[in-house]
């Protein structure tokens, strides 16, 4: 087993699997800035299924029993069950799991559960429909959305869990709205404090709506009871409905950082390592890999990487002024898939 300096072990791996996304969400990929002329990685700085598949295994060896699947958006990647099924045939990978916005999900969903994919969460960040255009940055309705998470749930993809990033006086007047439609459902919403990813989103700190206030909202209206942790390290803090109707979860890495219990680690599009969602730089694993590196040795990078491990930004945030945080260099969220 590794562990950083910290003591921290290594059990997740997040792959992004593509750098493109159909959605420009302001707080990843704004419009403004993404726009069509926007030149994404080439295919040959790509890494392939088969290394990707490679990579995984030596993560798996050294302790990871998680592979989640991210992008970008993941499905817009040709072929993506032909990936699920080589990653399921990897032994100890216990729990492939696939982060989407669910646009193309209701087309895939069948063939992804073939291939052994285990679980799967969407991300929707408001059921009004005026609201979530303009948050996805594209005009898109929630309906393909809302029809690909029913598709995702007939193939056996359960719980589906839906992520929610709560940002004030954008989208925080739906967040009740959301919780009523998927309670008793069996599905889980997962409402997200609006973090500082990457560096073009223009975060301020007055936007978060605190984990605090998202569960008085709900609890208002929905009366809400603390419930434990399924594991530890776990992101999101349990919240059950007292009429025993399901469960709401709340991740608050901004008013309650949780850094102390991290295990993620993150393989970016073009095979960099990054052992924080907020790090600066990664580790390149593909250079290596294509010059002819065995296992052992790429192992023995992944290993000298993760035992240097310091991070633990979430917890520094709160020291650091608002022009810190501005102008620190973070890699962007859709290179590394959240």
């Amino acid at each position: 087993m590794i562990t950083d300096l910290f003591g921290r072990p290594l059990r997740d791996l997040r792959i992004s699997v593509t750098d493109r996304c159909n959605f420009r969400c302001p707080y990843c990929m704004p419009a403004e800035i993404f726009g069509e002329a926007y030149e994404f990685l080439p295919k040959d700085e790509i890494l392939t299924f088969e290394e990707i598949s490679r990579l995984a295994a030596i993560f798996v060896d050294a302790g990871v029993n998680k592979l989640r699947i991210t992008g970008g958006e993941p499905l817009l990647r040709v072929d993506l069950p032909k990936l699920i099924a080589q990653l399921s045939a990897i032994p100890g990978a216990d729990d492939i799991t696939l982060t989407t916005n669910g646009y193309l999900l209701a087309q895939q969903a069948t063939q992804l559960a073939e291939a052994g994919l285990v679980r799967i969460t969407v991300s929707l960040d408001s059921l009004d429909d005026e609201v979530f255009k303009r948050m996805n940055g594209r005009g898109f309705g929630t309906r393909r959305v809302l029809d690909g998470i029913g598709r995702a749930s007939d193939a056996g993809l359960n719980p589906v869990k839906i992520n929610a990033v709560v940002q004030k006086g954008v989208n925080d007047h739906t967040v009740v709205e959301l919780a009523r439609h998927f309670k008793g459902t069996g599905h889980i919403v997962r409402f997200i404090e609006y973090m500082d990813v990457g560096t073009r989103n223009g975060w301020k700190l007055d936007e978060v709506v605190s984990a605090a206030e998202i569960v008085a909202m709900i609890d208002a209206e929905l009366p809400l009871e603390p419930a434990d942790p399924n594991y530890l390290g776990e992101v999101a803090n349990r919240w059950r409905y007292r009429d025993g109707a399901g469960e709401i979860g709340v991740i608050a890495s901004v008013t309650q950082p949780f850094c102390s219990n991290c295990t993620r680690a993150r393989l970016s599009t073009d095979g960099k390592l990054y052992t924080c969602l907020f790090a600066t730089d990664g580790v390149d694993l593909r250079g290596p890999m294509r010059k002819g590196a065995s296992n052992a040795e790429l192992a023995d990078v992944i290993a000298g990487a993760w035992s240097v491990r310091r991070d633990r930004y979430s917890e520094e945030r709160a020291e650091l002024t608002a022009a810190e945080t501005a102008s620190r260099p973070k890699v962007e969220m859709y290179h590394i898939g959240g």
